[in-house]
């Protein structure tokens, strides 16, 4: 029989959340919900925040001003923990020399569940013909499987993820995707960080952008998506020069991205064709550009990126 979940149960809410370590700013007024029904994408460059947000959830860090609620209530009052809210923060965080299967049994025992589920969740995760075998020789992908096993050991309303596709085969990354869609079909709030934005644009129907500690962006993605592709035309023509200068006296905002294409910005499609068309300008393509998730995320967190490297030239210079 399915779990009937408590949408009051499947939530996060991150409310003006404060961390400093030392000099450094971690948290800087962090706010965002995760809702029931719906996987969350939680991205961000390293030193964003996100690792130390989900800390301050599961409290394992104490904020220093601010609250962060799992079902309504912080996560020091849950008694039974696993049964709120399941996590995978470290896919190395297993004892070594013990077997799959015994180290969600352990887990299991802490929590009052019974052997029954640590079986039922090895099936889920893919583990079942290697649940003997010990955990210090699983590879990464395999590790991750266990991490996620232990995360839905107590069924909960609630999971959060720290990049879950680490280390997966591409039939581990097909897999991912079809479980986090049917967690969150089933009603839970998924959260979920990555790094792997091609991933979450076709698993997150919710995105939460941070930078320095701060929220960038919170909607969806389908709205994040749409306002970054706002008024861009991709344009390919064999009179590039000619086409640049009627486009910019027009008023449009043109630069050149090839040898015969175009960015146009601040001009519809149906614009950009009306006017190539009445100077005779030739042209074979006009397209509306539609932004990926990798793009959206690029312009929103280019100016909170606080470790940038440098390409081999230019270190040498």
């Amino acid at each position: 029989m399915e779990k009937t979940i408590d949408e009051s149960e499947a939530t996060i809410e991150v409310s003006d959340v404060r961390k400093r370590f030392g000099s450094t700013q971690a948290l800087d007024g962090m706010t965002f919900t995760v809702r029931p029904g719906q996987v969350t994408g939680f991205v961000g460059p390293n030193g964003a925040g996100k690792s130390t947000t989900m800390r301050v959830i599961l409290g394992l860090d104490k904020p220093d001003a601010g609250t962060a609620t799992v079902g309504g209530r912080p996560y020091r009052d849950l008694r039974t923990p696993l049964t709120h809210i399941g996590a995978l923060l470290d896919a190395a965080a297993v004892q070594p020399s013990r077997s799959a299967r015994h180290h969600l049994l352990w887990l299991a025992h802490s929590q009052g569940l019974n052997a029954g589920r640590v079986d039922a969740v090895l099936r889920q995760a893919g583990l079942q013909d290697v649940a003997q075998r010990k955990a210090g020789g699983f590879s990464l992908g395999m590790r991750q499987r266990l991490g996620i096993a232990a995360a839905l050991l107590g069924d909960p309303p609630v999971v959060m993820l720290d990049e879950p596709f680490n280390g997966l085969d591409p039939e581990g990354f097909m897999w991912m995707r079809g479980f986090l869609a049917s967690l969150a079909a089933q009603g839970r709030a998924v959260l979920v960080s990555s790094h792997l934005m091609s991933e979450l644009q076709d698993t997150a129907d919710h995105v939460v952008v941070v930078g320095r500690g701060k929220v960038l962006a919170d909607m969806s993605v389908r709205e994040l998506l749409e306002s970054m592709s706002e008024g861009r035309v991709t344009l390919r023509t064999s009179a590039r020069n000619d086409a640049m200068t009627v486009l910019a006296r027009a008023g449009a905002t043109v630069s050149s991205t090839g040898t015969d294409t175009i960015s146009v910005t601040g001009m519809p499609a149906e614009n950009v064709v009306s006017l190539l068309g009445a100077h005779a300008v030739p042209f074979s393509e006009v397209s509306s550009h539609r932004a990926s998730l990798e793009e959206a995320y690029m312009e929103l967190t280019r100016d909170s990126v606080q470790y940038r490297g440098m390409m081999p030239e230019e270190a040498g210079r």
